[in-house]
């Protein structure tokens, strides 16, 4: 259960700092089930089987009710998260180490901590940003070690041009995405994400300017954990990612991956060739 939210209207969301929430959830094959229907893989999928690398985003649901969203589709701020007064918010990036594995079948534990609040101004306007702890333990060992960047921003003004993101290097693999509507709502469905920008094109548009339907970035995160991982031909001891620039259903775009003996870096191309996602590697 989360601890009492600080009273936004007289102390700073720094105050958020250091909050708690402790959720449990059992990892039953299902959600495992419907996100293999939409990402590669030959594991198996029954009792007793390692989840995958970032699968562990299919657990663990916010059940909010309807009347509790925003005009996004996120549950309202306030609760745990802290009351950010910026209408935007993006998964910027994360960090993951891999002590153990999550096996399908046990009993897990997951404790959140607010590690960081910090507001600043940049060229887009005003910015927060957000960082989350989570720890996985089942029977008090720490499995999986999680830390969350979110960023909150301001509407763009009308018609501003997004910065353009640097170019993409090149790679040593190169793996083809075809990115759909159907695929963005069965992700969506399978973590529980309510945020309009993956399947309601009316909004993606007319309230966000999106050309369409965006490309989860979690999603982006996990194609390019599973390159590395199958690339390698090893399991992962740490892995993190950072998010440059948006993907959208509107065309395929490339995973590329460089292999080492200790690790790989990977990475997502838009169409243009553009980087959307880096991210690293390192084997146990």
């Amino acid at each position: 259960m989360p601890q009492p939210a600080p009273d936004r209207t007289t102390r700073p969301l720094s105050d958020w700092i250091g909050r708690k929430e402790v959720q449990e959830d059992t990892l039953s094959p299902r959600p495992a089930l419907e996100l293999r229907s939409i990402l590669p893989g030959t594991d198996p999928l029954t009792d007793g089987a390692a989840l995958p690398p970032l699968w562990h985003w299919a657990y663990f649901p916010q059940f909010a009710p309807l009347s509790s969203l925003g005009r996004d589709g996120h549950p309202a701020r306030g609760g745990f998260l802290p009351p950010v007064p910026l209408p935007r918010r993006m998964w910027a990036g994360g960090r993951f180490q891999f002590p153990g594995d999550l096996r399908l079948g046990e009993r897990v534990t997951k404790t959140s901590r607010i590690l960081d609040v910090v507001e600043k101004s940049g060229q887009s306007g005003a910015l927060c940003f957000v960082t989350v702890e989570h720890r996985f333990a089942v029977a008090g060992e720490v499995r999986l070690i999680e830390e969350h960047d979110i960023v909150y921003r301001e509407d763009p003004a009308s018609g501003a041009p997004a910065p353009a993101p640097p170019q993409a290097d090149v790679a040593q693999i190169e793996e083809q995405v075809t990115p759909s509507a159907v695929m963005l709502f069965r992700y969506s469905a399978a973590t529980f994400n309510g945020h309009r920008i993956h399947y309601d094109i009316d909004y993606c548009r007319d309230v966000e300017g999106y050309p369409g339907l965006v490309f989860h970035g979690p999603l982006t995160a996990t194609l390019l954990a599973d390159l590395a991982r199958r690339t390698g031909h090893r399991d992962l001891a740490r892995y993190a990612f950072r998010a440059v620039s948006p993907l959208f259903d509107t065309a395929p775009f490339t995973l590329r991956a460089r292999v080492g003996t200790r690790g790989a870096e990977v990475w997502a191309a838009n169409p243009d060739g553009a980087l959307a996602m880096r991210a690293e590697a390192v084997y146990r």
